[in-house]
């Protein structure tokens, strides 16, 4: 269930489903398939980093710190842009974490934003994104195998290719 907005100190939510551990990490790590088309890089093993990027509202570079196979997957944020708040150290440095257990031939999934407070600009937003993405688009992927990830949208912000020495196409 997500949490309330001003509980605790980091986002978190869970589900459970009748899939293996295997089926949902790998879900897991298809972030093209439930996140967005719009990552470049690697996003299955440890060391790999990919860039997000919806529209120019959002970018962030994530890099896998911890790869479990078929329990856990961390990513460190390591740079993030939002278009619509002032603060672009929001997420800089937060950890977004995956923890996969298998019981009773069922498997809970369990995300947490660790680092995303209410005390966050983009606090709100940022919630109800998660919350689609993970209890929605992720789930569905993992159950049936299709996720509804943002789809491919050209050109980030010269100015984001620059400041964070992004190969331009």
């Amino acid at each position: 269930m997500a949490q309330k907005a001003g509980e605790g100190k980091s986002y978190t939510t869970s589900f459970t489903v009748d899939k293996s551990s295997a089926e949902v990490f790998k879900a897991v790590t298809n972030v093209r398939g439930w996140w967005s088309e719009q990552v470049e890089g690697g996003t299955e093993k440890q060391g790999d980093e990919f860039t997000y990027q919806y529209k120019d509202v959002h970018i962030s570079k994530m890099k896998l710190e911890e790869v479990i196979l078929n329990k856990k997957v961390v990513w460190r944020v390591l740079n993030n842009h939002f278009s619509f708040i002032n603060d672009d150290s929001e997420w800089v440095g937060n950890r977004i974490i995956f923890e996969i257990t298998e019981k009773n031939g069922k498997t809970e999934l369990r995300f947490t934003h660790e680092g995303l407070v209410p005390d966050y600009e983009c606090y709100k937003v940022c919630f109800d994104a998660w919350t689609s993405y993970i209890r929605g688009s992720l789930h569905n992927l993992i159950t049936t195998g299709k996720g509804q990830p943002n789809t491919r949208e050209e050109g980030l912000s010269t100015e984001l290719i620059e400041k964070w020495g992004l190969p331009k196409k």
